[in-house]
């Protein structure tokens, strides 16, 4: 078997691993919530990760990342481990694990568009047309299942989106000095200092009356959303190149269906899915049409959500 083709294959699976796992956010997301405050639900699983992420990094003594990547690192750290995280929770308070798989499905588009502006890359105009087209799809989503007004779950929503595309596109941009895994592990241990006193005092004051559904949504958001999904999607990135791995990430929306179907008792309807295949379009032309880049060591890699 050509070796080629072997690492192509081993990419895809590794990068499709990492879709499984995101896919699983909102629904496990939305099952926690149930009984977890969003902002103890959010402390929790970053002191987890986090606490993980420091005990790797000291197992395997990885030296601290170089100074001038902390403010790069704080700001990843900010926007993906604190505001995203709180952000999504208090929108899964709000709406279905589905609904808010199509508002998240256009976050893609939104990380390439914060890309574009720190690489200075020149796109084709076909994206920017994909670009609007991906946002109107999504508010018109929003619109129509709100009677005609945007609710607060979809403004929590859009609001995660933003600081999600802000974290992911600097943490890609970092995965040119550092594997993607050491870079996630340092974004969650600079959150330490934050996440551990948070944890502390915002943890439920009677945990036993926490039925066992939402621990184990806040452990796999913990460990699989906010940690060793990365690893998985970053390594297959990596293996398998960004360009082809990073198009099994249009599969999420649909993994996200079929779990909240599963796990949530969701009905998921022809509009749902007819919304969402149209945003998925739109990202898969996005993707195509970023045109002219940088140097690949500057390209800022795609993120599912997480």
């Amino acid at each position: 078997m050509d070796s080629s083709a072997s690492r192509q294959r081993l990419g895809l699976l590794l990068g499709f691993i990492g879709v499984l796992i995101f896919g699983g956010t909102l629904p496990a997301t939305r099952i926690a919530v149930s009984q977890i405050d969003p902002i103890a639900l959010t402390s929790l699983r970053t002191a987890i990760a986090g606490l993980c992420s420091l005990a790797l990094l000291v197992w395997l003594r990885r030296p601290l990342p170089p100074r001038n990547l902390w403010p790069q690192l704080a700001l990843a750290m900010l926007c993906v481990a604190i505001l995203f995280p709180l952000l999504m929770s208090l929108g899964m308070q709000r709406v279905d694990a589905s609904h808010g798989g199509v508002v998240l499905g256009v976050l893609p588009i939104a990380t390439a568009l914060v890309a574009v502006a720190i690489t200075h890359e020149r796109p084709r105009p076909l994206f920017w047309v994909a670009s609007v087209a991906g946002a109107g799809l999504v508010i018109a989503f929003a619109l129509r299942q709100g009677g005609g007004a945007l609710v607060a779950g979809d403004l929590f929503l859009f609001a995660s989106v933003a600081v999600a595309a802000i974290g992911y596109a600097f943490s890609g941009r970092l995965t040119s000095q550092m594997p993607g895994w050491e870079v996630i592990s340092w974004v969650l241990v600079i959150a330490l200092p934050l996440s551990i006193p948070a944890a502390a005092l915002t943890v439920p004051e009677d945990i036993t009356r926490i039925a066992p559904a939402p621990w184990l949504g806040l452990l796999y958001v913990a460990l699989f959303s906010q940690w060793i999904g990365f690893f998985a999607w970053n390594a297959g990135m990596a293996i398998g190149g960004i360009a082809r791995v990073s198009q099994v990430q249009l599969l999420q929306p649909f993994v996200t269906f079929a779990l909240a179907a599963l796990f949530n008792d969701e009905s998921i309807t022809l509009q749902i899915l007819l919304f969402a295949a149209a945003v998925v379009a739109t990202v898969a032309i996005s993707t195509r049409m970023r045109g002219q880049a940088p140097p690949q060591q500057d390209r800022a890699p795609p993120q599912p959500a997480s």
